[in-house]
């Protein structure tokens, strides 16, 4: 089943108003996941709110097997077509293209559903890993196509007769299999970027609105900043700073766009003391002021 009613999903979080969906199907064999087809989740949600910009709090996985057609995730449109492989993450601000274009198999689940295992916990942890994956026809794709059929047959065995551990099993193989595929644009090397920026990202999301000093992360961490810094480039190709500096303008981006607070309160909201110093970091990250950017994205919506 698709997300339920609009609703403020991930409340507690920094995201704002920004109109979300929480997890609830309506019918399911187990709690906390779903199998469906997009063409299906387009018929549940009619009235136009997957074309509409929304976030959810929970994951959401999508293997496109036909049609092509545009994903839009946190100001990026990304092209689909068959073997696009894409992976939304709680908390992530989305569109999907109009239905019809695009066909391919979703699964839908909870942060708390798959195995307490060390390596699915740092994968359902990550709120900033690829969003999209080209994996073409080949033998990635084919892998990743039967572990799903195997997960659809246990999914829609005769009722009661799924097993949660079972469904568990399957997606956390299916998880992994995704991590180990090389980043989009990068070496296999470059994926492998280690507990020191795995603990920083992780303490980033809790922090980039009380600090954007990279020594106050590293204070926090029991690192040096030098130490943050070598992690970050190995990991993306960018010093510490400019990691935080990158997290907080996305989350003025989305909030710019997406809801209609005024600037002074985003401003505060993203730990700027004075509105006009949050002006010259938005302009300095993106080019644009903050009334522009929202002005821009208010009228494509």
């Amino acid at each position: 089943m698709p997300p339920s009613e609009a609703g403020e999903a991930g409340a507690g979080t920094q995201d704002g108003p920004i109109p979300g969906f929480t997890f609830n199907p309506t019918a399911a064999p187990v709690q906390g996941f779903e199998l469906t087809e997009l063409t299906s989740l387009h018929e549940r949600m009619s009235d136009g709110s997957l074309q509409r910009v929304h976030r959810v709090d929970f994951h959401t996985v999508t293997l496109i097997t036909e049609g092509s057609g545009e994903h839009t995730v946190d100001f990026v449109t990304h092209p689909c077509r068959p073997g696009t492989l894409m992976w939304i993450r709680p908390g992530q601000v989305q569109r999907f293209d109009r239905p019809g274009t695009l066909r391919g198999t979703l699964l839908l689940f909870t942060p708390s559903f798959p195995p307490g295992l060390a390596g699915i916990d740092r994968l359902v942890r990550d709120w900033y890993g690829p969003v999209c994956r080209q994996l073409g026809t080949g033998q990635d794709y084919e892998t990743l196509s039967a572990l799903l059929s195997r997960l659809r047959a246990e999914f829609t065995r005769p009722e009661g007769t799924a097993s949660q551990e079972i469904l568990q099993l399957l997606l956390a193989t299916v998880l992994l299999h995704i991590d180990r595929l090389p980043p989009p644009g990068t070496d296999a090397d470059a994926h492998r970027h280690g507990e020191v920026y795995d603990r920083f990202r992780t303490e980033l999301e809790r922090s980039y609105a009380t600090t954007r000093r990279a020594e106050d992360y590293a204070h926090l961490l029991g690192y040096t900043v030098k130490t943050l810094s070598r992690a970050c480039l190995a990991a993306t190709g960018q010093p510490v700073k400019q990691v935080i500096d990158a997290r907080v303008a996305l989350q003025a981006q989305r909030l710019l766009a997406h809801t209609d607070e005024p600037v002074a309160v985003i401003a505060r909201r993203l730990g700027f003391s004075e509105p006009t110093n949050f002006g010259k970091f938005f302009t300095r990250h993106t080019g644009t002021t903050p009334g522009a950017f929202r002005h821009t994205h208010h009228t494509a919506q």
